[in-house]
């Protein structure tokens, strides 16, 4: 077509220039004048009808270039569809093939079993369902922060029949896919007659079983024997904890002693560490130093595993090594903060929290123990965690000098029957009346404190040693200091004397003891012994400053309280004394900015506000004075405190 439209446009070319001839001649001849008119007329005529059939040759030219152009774009198109098409075949195909490579947990197939059984309603898929219940009761009685990944025949939490179909479909191609390349306990086995009796064999996988026999009136039992033993084959970690737990009256945990040892010999690197845990928490009832020995090894085949670091502490904890505890929680923390810790996702997310909060009340700051204390109770629970986060909440009111909502927190305490969370109220209660100053209180809850600890010997493992250790690390020393307070020397010093040497608290109250009698050089000696085995602690240097104050030692005193508050800048008390000794000296121009610093972090401290008013009467500042007697009535004041605020007032009014 475009050739042609070349040659017509040649020839039309040739003609106008035969019509400029033609005009030319005619103009030199006008005879034929008419002919050239006419000649012209009708060559006019055969340009226009050219002209026109160019333009309707351009415009189906233009037709056909656009026809051309969509043909291909809806090639174009089609294969795009085809290629998504394809796409996403093979991206589903993929994700199948992978989710089968990540299918885990227990399938357990319908059993074989005799047809007058199956008559009367005990069919195969029964028994299998039977079993399922079995072992799903196993695995929510098993507790432990271990993470299912870390088991190399992980069930997870699930545990399932399967109802087989028959032909081919998706549903059949998947869980062949899942048999080839997933990891899948399957469960398979049959009921049968011997003799008068029946047996239920069940195995996992391809071993070859274990058998089990009764009475059809002990089918239930059989049951639980046919899932003990799946259990123990299968989840032998998770078996050993069930048997220490659930079982303990009955050898359950010379059988867990078993198992633990088992795995440390033999189990795979995860097996061995876990292995050793499991034995720490076996002995840790008897002996905190031998579980800790224990937990080292765990520690030493993974420097990265919390869990250990964590168990530590709180053996240095029962010991009265607070030092040692707050270094090794510290580390606990550090790991599950960078991660999990080698721990589960449930035990992890409440444990950092519990463990700082720890710290927190460890180190004087009360306000962090708080906070750290109420998320962890908000947290889902992990064996009793929220429980111990508790308890330290109650303590730390009373470290803040909220008495009267520590006192509504215990009351608030839902009712337990558990002898273990019995003993640790108790020993929660009595020391947070011990910092109230509430010493009365404290020696009338001493008898029944040693009652519920000794309790700890009903459950099994639990061992004289272990509740001797708990009553001279928790109890002895607040009750020997309350005794000390009331005058009553002698039973102060019977208690403490009883105590190790080594134990942190314990050497605080000796000191305070001593300085209850006025014999100060026998109080700095064993301050000086506490901030040596506890350097990062502040509460024997703040004690110290208590005793060299009451001594008349005031920059002494000043010293002591300044190396508190280096220790623990959010610690209110070495503050509030350090205003006190600088009024002794006259400078109450001074004190004022430690009482308003120390209101930073008590601000409910009622004998905070009253020393703070007493101050500005010194300075001169009448009406700032009973402003803060005026709060000071508000809040929490011993009777004595109550007296001299009275005073206060009513002389200065």
């Amino acid at each position: 077509m475009a050739d042609k439209s070349e040659s017509t446009g040649d020839d039309g070319t040739a003609k106008a220039a035969a019509v400029g001839v033609a005009m030319h001649e005619a103009s030199r001849d006008p005879g034929v004048a008419a002919d050239v008119r006419e000649f012209l007329r009708e060559q006019t005529i055969v340009l226009r009808l050219q002209a026109e059939d160019l333009r309707r040759e351009d415009k189906l030219r233009h037709w056909s270039l656009r026809v051309h152009h969509i043909s291909d774009v809806l090639k174009l198109s089609f294969e795009l569809a085809l290629a998504s098409i394809f796409t996403v075949v093979m991206l589903v195909a993929a994700l199948t093939v992978w989710s089968a490579t990540q299918e885990d947990g227990v399938v357990i197939e319908a059993f074989s079993v005799p047809p007058d059984m199956a008559a009367q309603g005990l069919t195969g898929q029964g028994v299998a369902a039977k079993l399922q219940d079995k072992l799903s009761a196993m695995q929510a009685a098993t507790d432990s922060a271990r993470p299912a990944a870390s088991y190399s025949n992980n069930w997870g939490g699930d545990i399932r029949v399967e109802i087989p179909n028959t032909g081919i479909s998706i549903g059949e191609f998947y869980r062949y896919l899942v048999s080839r390349l997933g990891h899948q306990t399957h469960i398979t086995g049959e009921v049968y007659h011997i003799g008068n009796t029946i047996a239920v064999t069940a195995r996992s996988g391809s071993d070859a079983g274990a058998t089990v026999t009764g009475t059809e009136a002990d089918f239930d039992a059989l049951m639980q024997q046919a899932a003990d033993q799946i259990y123990a084959r299968t989840q032998p970690y998770r078996h050993a904890i069930y048997l220490d737990e659930r079982q303990a009256e009955h050898g359950g945990r010379e059988a867990a002693r078993a198992i633990f040892e088992e795995l440390v010999a033999s189990g795979s690197r995860e097996d061995r560490i876990w292995g050793h845990v499991g034995l720490a928490n076996l002995v840790d009832s008897d002996d905190p130093r031998l579980a800790s020995a224990e937990e080292r090894k765990a520690a030493a085949l993974d420097s990265s595993f919390a869990l250990p670091y964590q168990d530590i502490a709180g053996d240095d904890h029962i010991l009265g090594h607070d030092e040692s505890a707050i270094a090794d929680m510290s580390k606990a923390v550090q790991l599950l903060e960078s991660g999990h810790g080698g721990m589960s996702d449930r035990a992890a997310t409440i444990s950092r929290r519990a463990d700082r909060a720890i710290i927190d009340i460890s180190l004087g700051d009360f306000g962090a123990t708080m906070r750290d204390s109420e998320d962890a109770v908000s947290l889902p629970d992990f064996y009793g965690v929220a429980e111990g986060a508790r308890e330290l909440s109650i303590m730390t009111l009373a470290l803040l000098h909220r008495t009267t909502e520590m006192r509504e927190a215990w009351n608030d305490l839902p009712a337990s029957k558990d002898v273990f969370t019995n003993m640790n109220r108790e020993a929660a209660k009595l020391q947070a009346d011990y910092w109230s100053g509430d010493w009365t209180a404290v020696t009338a809850e001493w008898p029944g404190a040693e009652a519920a600890t000794r309790q700890l010997t009903s459950i099994p493992g639990y061992t004289k040693r272990y509740a001797d250790l708990v009553l001279t690390s928790e109890f002895s020393p607040f009750t020997a200091g309350a005794l000390a307070e009331t005058g009553d020397f002698r039973g102060a010093h019977a208690l403490i004397d009883k105590t190790s040497l080594d134990c942190y608290p314990c050497l605080r109250t000796r000191g305070s003891i001593d300085a209850a009698q006025g014999n100060w050089s026998g109080a700095a000696w064993w301050f000086a012994d506490a901030t040596r085995q506890g350097p990062s602690i502040p509460f024997a240097y703040a004690d110290w400053g208590g005793m060299l104050m009451r001594r008349g030692d005031f920059d002494a005193a000043i010293a002591k309280f300044t190396l508190a508050n280096q220790k623990s800048p959010h610690f209110a008390d070495p503050l509030e004394m350090w205003g006190e000794a600088l009024m002794l000296k006259n400078r109450s121009d001074l004190a004022l900015a430690k009482f308003e610093e120390a209101n930073k972090y008590a601000p409910e401290w009622g004998w905070l506000h009253l020393k703070w008013g007493e101050a500005l009467l010194w300075n001169g500042d009448k009406a700032g004075a009973q402003k803060q007697f005026a709060i000071a009535s508000t809040l929490d004041l011993a009777p004595s405190e109550k007296s001299e605020l009275a005073h206060m007032r009513a002389s200065h009014g």
